[in-house]
Parts: structure tokens; C-alpha cells; sequence
């Protein structure tokens, strides 16, 4: 078989953990995946609005990892700026997705009115996106012509989650989105990549590691039982899809065995309650544990304290319930949603409890709060933080870095080159080195714009 060249260049995902874009080209076949959105102290960072480097026009294929934003805000703006090519991805992914992308324009559009600025893309371009968006399966292998052969392997991140495997030429390439904290309480574990010749992959994690899952519980259990004692408020942002999930599924577990009271639990959050359907919709996707649990009549996302406040009225409604009272809301980096609210009135309360339970962007209000500002601004005003700030990294639906490090190993006898991206310049450096010391394999972390020659 002759030997062919294939074009690897990061347009995104690189020296940031968010804005996944990366570019596959060869032979005139120009395939695209993820196309997500910048993010720092604003849900759209000002950085999207910039053109891309490539002509959307020219893109044939749009594969997608997940669901999140940071992998698919900005397939709107694609088409908006004329993609018209077909995008791949799980079913679940594509539902997730087309929630998230709708939601979102909400909290753009004030972000833009704000700016004085346009909203980058409309509804329509959404409703666009939507109808050139095809579902595949897990496994199933689908020709994409040019010599293309795709399949999909589950990444256990979140709902839809996967790592994505082409094979050109009788070679592949693995590009792994967001690899998930496995084993996790819902979903089933990352599968294994043991035969791939090129990986790219994530490293938000790349230079640190997770409390174990019984010891991020019982953390759980403690600030809870904190927070009732203090008689304070306990507000957890957390992120719509599966970070929310997988904190129902452990306060229904705590909850049912008596390990914490039932206290007010509030799930405010119209994006989580509505992911949270999707979830119940794909739940052949859950692993072993967590279907024998629904199959013994639990309902693993609900119990009898829960009340989920899908209108603005309920969500406002929330002041007036008397503390000790759990709030969950988005944003999971409080940058936008109806966290800031519930941040802006229980920050200066001493007696209440801000719990980060994922990763903090550079810059976010959230990062701000995580690392110990004393005074924030919330809403234009100056908001002081009395509250304590606790922070469980457990909770992290991303692998830490000795499970980057598990997941490389599986394939160290024949990977030629693994590109770590999607991290922070700090963690994506450190697993470079980590994996050239451990397993000796030869890896880079690219830049904004690097270009790689591939052989194929």
C-alpha cells in the first residue's frame, strides 16, 4: 500500500482547554472535528467572533465528539459563515447538542446587548445546523468517501460521549475529545485505543490528580452536613450535562441510606432539567450499576426533597425557603446563568458554602472564586465573599493525569505520535513530559495554528 501524506492543523483546543477545531486534510477532502466555543469570563469570549482560518464553504465533514460547548458552540457560526457539509455525531450527542445550542443563544444575546455587539450567529443558523446533522451509533463504521472509514468509541465523559477513529489508507487516527473520570457512578467506562497511530487528546487534568470516589462522597456528605449545621446555603455550579447527573445520582444515594437529611434541594437549571430527560432517554448507555438500580425501581435522578424550578418565577422563589437548602445551577464556571443570582445574594453570608465541582476557566468568575478573590463583581456590582469556597476536584467528569497517562499506556507499542491539546499550556507541557518519561512515546503539545504532516 502506497504510502499517503495526511494535513493535521489545530485551530483551536490548543493552549486553552476550550474551542476544540481541528482540521484533517488530504487530497482536496477536508474534514473538520469539533467546532466549540471559546470560553473565559463570558459563555461567548469575544475570540469567536473572529473568522476562521479556514473557508467553512470548503469543509466536507463536521465530526463531533460531545455536546458540550466548548466542542460544538461555534457549528452555528460554521454554517452562519457557509458550511454546508454533513455533521456526525452519537444520537444522544446530537440531542444534547441541539439543547445546548439553543440554550445558549439566551445568555449570548444579553452578553451581546451588553457588548454592544451582534450575536454571532441566529436561530436560524441553529435550525440549519440541525437539519444537516446525521446520528451514528456506537461501533457502526460509516465511509465518508475520499478513503474515510469513521467509527465512534464510547469516551464515558458524558452522555454521547466519544472518541472518534478514522482510518485512511489502512491507518487511524484517534481523536479523543473529553476523556471521562471512569468508573463513574452512571456511565459506562472509556473504552480502550490500542491500535491507533496518531492520538489526540485532551490533558485538562494533565498535571494533577482526583481524590478517589469514596473520599470525594464522603467530602460531599461533610460540606452538606457543614452547611445544615452553619444553617447557611450551600450553591453548587455545576455543569448542565452530566456533572448535574452524576450529583443527583449520589444526593439520591446519600439521601436513601440516611447519610445527610432531607433538606431542600433545588435543581435550578431549565438546560439541566431537560439534559437530565436525555439522560433518561439513552439510559441503555448507563453502565451495570447504575441500570440494576433503575431496574429495582429507583428513579436514580429524583427523590422525595428534590424540586426542580424550570420558571423564572420558581427559580426567584428560592429566597424565600428558609436555609440550610442545596442549590444546584449553571453555569458550571459561573459565568452566565442562574448561579450568579443565588452568588450575588449568599457570597457575603458567612454561614453559606460555595462548592466548585468542575474545572474553573482562566479568567471565569468561577476560577476568580476558586482561587480565593475576596471581592467579585457579580452583575455590575462589587459582591464580598464571606462564604467559604470548597472545591472537590473528584467530581471532574474528565480522567486526572495518571488516567491520561492509563489511557496512552494501552497503546504506547504503536502510537507514533500523540498530540495533547485541550489543556491548559501548564498541564498540557507537564503530561508531554510525563508521557515521554513513562512510556517513552513521542508527543507534542501544538499551537494556535500548528500544522502536522501525517504518514499514512
Amino acid at each position: 500500500m502506497n504510502s499517503k501524506k495526511l494535513k493535521l492543523t489545530f485551530h483551536g483546543g490548543t493552549e486553552y482547554v476550550t474551542g476544540a477545531n481541528f482540521l484533517l486534510e488530504s487530497e482536496g477532502k477536508k474534514i473538520l472535528v469539533d467546532c466549540g466555543l471559546f470560553q473565559g469570563n463570558k459563555i461567548c469570549d469575544d475570540k469567536n467572533r473572529e473568522p476562521f482560518a479556514y473557508n467553512p464553504a470548503d469543509i466536507d465533514v463536521l465530526l463531533v465528539t460531545h455536546g458540550h460547548l466548548d466542542h460544538v458552540g461555534r457549528i452555528p457560526k460554521l454554517v452562519h459563515d457557509g458550511f454546508r457539509g454533513t455533521i456526525y455525531s452519537t444520537p444522544a450527542t446530537k440531542d444534547l447538542g441541539e439543547l445546548i445550542l439553543f440554550d445558549s443563544m439566551g445568555i449570548m444575546e444579553k452578553e451581546a446587548k451588553w457588548d454592544q455587539k451582534d450575536v454571532i450567529y441566529t436561530k436560524e443558523d441553529v435550525e440549519t445546523a440541525v437539519e444537516l446533522w446525521r446520528k451514528v451509533p456506537y461501533h457502526n463504521e460509516f465511509d465518508i468517501g475520499g478513503g474515510f472509514v469513521i467509527r465512534f468509541k464510547d469516551a464515558g465523559h458524558i452522555m454521547g460521549s466519544a472518541m472518534i477513529e478514522i482510518t485512511y489508507n489502512g491507518k487511524k487516527i484517534v481523536f479523543t475529545g473529553d476523556l471521562g473520570n471512569s468508573p463513574a457512578p452512571v456511565l459506562r467506562d472509556t473504552e480502550v485505543v490500542d491500535d491507533a497511530d496518531y492520538i489526540v487528546m485532551e490533558s485538562v487534568y494533565g498535571d494533577r490528580n482526583h481524590e478517589a470516589v469514596e473520599e470525594r462522597t464522603k467530602m460531599l456528605e461533610d460540606v452538606i452536613e457543614n452547611t445544615i449545621k452553619d444553617g447557611g446555603a450551600l450553591m453548587i455550579p455545576a455543569f448542565s450535562i452530566e456533572r448535574t447527573q452524576v450529583l443527583l445520582f449520589e444526593l439520591n444515594h446519600l439521601i436513601e441510606n440516611n447519610k445527610i437529611p432531607c433538606i431542600p434541594v433545588f435543581l435550578d437549571s431549565p438546560l439541566a432539567i431537560k439534559a437530565t430527560a436525555v439522560y433518561d432517554k439513552y439510559e441503555r448507555n448507563f453502565n451495570i450499576n447504575a441500570t440494576n438500580i433503575i431496574k429495582s425501581g429507583d428513579d436514580i435522578f429524583n427523590f422525595p426533597c428534590l424540586k426542580s424550578t424550570l420558571r423564572t418565577e420558581e427559580s426567584k422563589a428560592i429566597n424565600d425557603v428558609p436555609n440550610p437548602k442545596v442549590i444546584i445551577a449553571g453555569s458550571g464556571m459561573s459565568n452566565g446563568g442562574r448561579i450568579v443570582h443565588h452568588e450575588k445574594r449568599y457570597l457575603p453570608d458567612h454561614k453559606s458554602t460555595l462548592l466548585l465541582i468542575g474545572y474553573q476557566s482562566p479568567n471565569t468568575l468561577g476560577r476568580k472564586l476558586q482561587d480565593g478573590v475576596k471581592v467579585v463583581k457579580i452583575l455590575g456590582e462589587d459582591v464580598t465573599v464571606n462564604a467559604k469556597v470548597v472545591n472537590i476536584r473528584g467530581y471532574s467528569a474528565h480522567k486526572d493525569s495518571d488516567g491520561l497517562l492509563e489511557f496512552v499506556a494501552n497503546d504506547a507499542e504503536k502510537v507514533k505520535k500523540v498530540f495533547v491539546a485541550m489543556g491548559e499550556p501548564k498541564s498540557s507541557m507537564f503530561f508531554v513530559q510525563k508521557l515521554k518519561d513513562n512510556l517513552g512515546v513521542d508527543a507534542v503539545a501544538p499551537k494556535m495554528g500548528d500544522t502536522f504532516e501525517l504518514e499514512f
